[in-house]
């Protein structure tokens, strides 16, 4: 039997749709396995200054429609320190908590995993963000939310662009890694989609630039992942204008209403199960771990493989993006 009975649960770094879900599942599951959940706000910025309350079944009614983060979220330069983190541990045993679910990106499950090893309490991840960038997982949370939001926005600037004979240049979010940006661009049926992961793809661009009048394509769409390499959609517009001037361009970045929003059905769920797998994962004596989807099934995968290995592009889907674009 585990001796665990009271566990602590956080959102950290970026929000994402489906966080509440998640949350909602921790506590619910916790409840059901007569453990004690306590909420911690802000992160481990809030770990260490002590804001953490115990949370019973009702504090999470109504959170499931919700996005963002009921728990709040922040960043701590003080927990990446060994006093930070020592800090951050006393406050946990003062409210006597023996195990956490942290519910956050990569950097958030760094922070997991040191804390873990330094004091040796049992730590479990939940994917959430929405730049699907984890290592051993398929999807997640906020991934399927974001990229609709997305497909939506982008819906609507076809027809603008369409209307004035424009090509528009639009900037989704994902830092490093061109999820969004890809399947967002298959979605939407872009003309080029430029990732960070593909250094050559300018050339995709400069070959839709020179052939698409010759093809009678009037406008376009072109989606850019902030992270890329060429410096982001004013950058690639800006050499643009000035290389095809008889081309009508404009940019637009979506920013932050990736982030925001109801999550969809697809992320209730999967955060929903997630959230519950956690708890079930530390009553089975896991630690370090992160909850992963893959197939539709649940999966642990180490700290250090989710972490510290890069999850590859969908080759087959990018290359498919390039033929539907003729």
């Amino acid at each position: 039997m585990s001796k665990i009975k009271n566990i602590g649960v956080l959102t950290s770094g970026g929000d994402a749709p489906g966080m509440n879900a998640a949350v909602r599942a921790v506590v619910r599951m916790g409840i059901y396995n007569k453990l004690k959940v306590f909420g911690i706000y802000n992160g481990y910025h809030g770990m260490i200054n002590g804001e953490i309350e115990q949370l019973v079944s009702h504090d999470v009614s109504g959170i499931l429609q919700r996005g963002g983060t009921i728990l709040k979220t922040a960043r701590s330069k003080e927990f990446r320190t060994v006093e930070g983190r020592k800090k951050a541990f006393e406050q946990l045993k003062k409210h006597k908590i023996d195990a956490l679910v942290i519910i956050g990106g990569d950097g958030s499950l760094t922070g997991a995993r040191i804390l873990s090893e330094e004091h040796d309490i049992p730590c479990i991840g939940v994917p959430g963000t929405i730049d699907n960038d984890l290592y051993g997982t398929d999807y997640t949370i906020g991934y399927d939310t974001a990229l609709n939001t997305v497909v939506d926005a982008v819906d609507k600037i076809s027809d603008t662009a369409s209307a004035h004979n424009r090509i528009f240049f639009v900037e989704v979010m994902g830092r490093d890694a061109g999820f969004i940006a890809l399947r967002g661009g298959v979605a939407c049926g872009a003309e080029a989609i430029l990732l960070p992961e593909k250094e050559n793809d300018i050339n995709r661009l400069e070959t839709f630039l020179k052939e698409g009048f010759k093809r009678k394509k009037t406008s376009g769409i072109i989606i850019v992942a902030e992270g890329e390499q060429e410096g982001g959609a004013y950058e690639i517009a800006k050499k643009v204008k000035k290389e095809y001037p008889h081309y009508d361009v404009k940019v637009t970045v979506l920013g932050h209403i990736q982030r925001g929003g109801k999550p969809s059905a697809y992320d209730r769920v999967t955060a929903s199960q997630m959230g519950a797998a956690a708890v079930e994962a530390l009553l089975d004596d896991q630690k370090s771990i992160m909850i992963g989807m893959v197939n539709k099934k649940i999966v642990h995968v180490p700290f250090n493989k989710a972490i510290k290995n890069k999850k590859p592009i969908n080759d087959e889907l990018f290359n498919l993006a390039d033929i539907l674009s003729i």
